[in-house]
């Protein structure tokens, strides 16, 4: 009898059990060094290609202070029908609640560094569908309030859709109006969210130099691939300090709700440098689970099929008796759903991204999966799944309705259906990376007037030189 076949087949909840640490100072040599290799000078030939350089600041005290919200724990979740479950915890920053923290944190330090060095101020723009804005902002707030900056030195402008707004919260920048004036939250209204991301690339390479000519102002464009990787290093190097796979019992897979797999991606760097220097066994890789929703499943098909195309998303049959769509022809996508075109966490908005060829060839040469997950299904595991979030330390509303972030749920969801569906290795336990979680007890969103509403680059200029001045 297979360990999935045994009849204990609900989850059953693990001795609590923690162990916590800091993702980036834990690691700071590796990350430091990791950094400067990446990018070993700033790149300044081209305002609209300006990158800050990968020099990172020396870990004072006050360093050490703005990364203290780097924190990251490892939970012994429990099991379900013979899978050990273990959390990744890395939404434990009550400022963000998202694995966003990390990057940000990086990405300010080293604009923060760049502004030490050359005594030139910088503008770091990255649209966002919320929570990558949200993590910027938090991340800049702590450089003031830990003096590695002047408000005046470093600005952190977002571009979010106008869609995602109750996903967007107040904080630190928003409540002072000066801190406000300089760093505003802008959105555009679009039916494609993610075309914050094409205004953004237009707005830079429109008005980069421009703003660099009448305002001494550098325009860092922070969506590089590379920005978000280095920090991620450091989840394999944490699951190395605190719970060896090399010492396991099994093999593992780890799960992740992913857009654009990022996490997941900076996870396999950090294992093959743990690899290269031979203190982990290459043998011992964990497999991969991506787990999407119906809105943009475009890396499952991506690792499926070789390309994006929808119609390759199985046909749902409208059941009229429970007035939900069903099918049963591909295991990898929901079998229920009460809408085959539910945006289950507007967050998770990225079609045809980059990162596809690079998490499929991963995934190809080390093993893994992928599934698609509903709304219905994760409202069906909510009550089987609350006490682990709950053991974990995770806030759990009666109501789901009070749920504004998905991602953990998500991978849970998609962690179960894939060991009920076979699609996670039967003799593997799985680690679920919980990039985010929160509810309405968590967030104070922004109203309207939090927001500025641009609907072109000519518009976002107007807003990013305002304050500004000459300098």
């Amino acid at each position: 009898m297979s360990r999935t076949d045994q009849p204990d087949a609900g989850v059953v909840r693990a001795a609590y059990a923690v162990r916590t640490g800091n993702l980036i100072t834990d690691f700071y040599d590796e990350v430091r060094e990791l950094s400067a290799a990446t990018w070993p000078a700033p790149t300044r030939d081209d305002p609209a290609r300006f990158s800050v350089g990968g020099a990172l600041p020396d870990l004072t005290p006050a360093v050490r202070e703005y990364f203290a919200a780097a924190e990251v724990s490892w939970h012994e979740m429990g099991s379900y029908r013979g899978h050990e479950l273990m959390l990744l915890n890395l939404a434990r920053n009550p400022g963000t609640n998202t694995t966003k923290t990390f990057a940000s944190l990086l990405i300010v330090a080293r604009a923060a560094e760049f502004v030490r060095q050359y005594g030139e101020p910088v503008v770091i723009f990255s649209p966002t569908s919320a929570n990558k804005g949200t993590a910027l902002r938090d991340a800049l707030a702590r450089a003031v309030s830990c003096g590695l900056v002047q408000p005046d030195q470093l600005r952190v402008i977002v571009l979010a859709p106008a869609a995602n707004i109750a996903k967007l919260r107040t904080d630190a920048l928003s409540a002072d109006p000066r801190l406000a004036e300089l760093n505003p939250l802008l959105t555009y209204d679009d039916p494609v969210a993610e075309n914050v991301k094409v205004l953004g690339r237009r707005f830079v390479e429109e008005y980069a130099e421009t703003l660099l000519r009448q305002h001494g102002r550098h325009l860092w464009y922070s969506l590089d691939l590379d920005n978000y990787l280095v920090a991620d290093v450091g989840r394999a190097l944490f699951e190395h300090a605190v719970a060896p796979v090399d010492k396991a019992d099994r093999q593992r897979t780890h799960a992740h709700a992913v857009s654009s797999a990022f996490g997941l991606l900076g996870y396999h760097l950090g294992r093959d440098r743990l690899e290269r220097g031979g203190q982990s066994d290459p043998m011992r890789r964990p497999h991969s689970l991506l787990v999407q929703h119906l809105g943009t499943p475009d890396m499952v098909l991506h690792l499926r099929h070789g390309d994006f195309d929808r119609d390759r998303v199985p046909r749902y049959r409208l059941d009229p008796a429970t007035g939900q769509h069903e099918q049963r022809s591909d295991s990898r996508f929901p079998y229920r759903t009460g809408d085959p075109g539910e945006v289950l966490d507007p967050t998770f908005y990225t079609r045809r991204p980059a990162t596809a060829n690079r998490m499929t060839d991963i995934i190809k040469r080390h093993g893994g999966d992928g599934i698609v997950v509903s709304e219905l299904e994760c409202r069906q595991r909510y009550a089987e799944l609350s006490p682990l979030l709950a053991d974990a330390g995770f806030p759990v509303p009666a109501d789901p309705a009070a749920v504004r972030e998905w991602s953990l749920m998500m991978a849970l969801t998609g962690v179960l259906n894939g060991i009920d569906r076979g699609l996670v290795d039967s003799a593997h336990d799985v680690v679920v990376h919980g990039s985010g979680w929160y509810t309405d007890e968590d967030m104070k969103p922004l109203t309207e007037r939090g927001v500025t509403p641009v609907s072109s680059a000519e518009e976002v200029f107007k807003y990013v030189s305002a304050g500004s001045g000459p300098c």
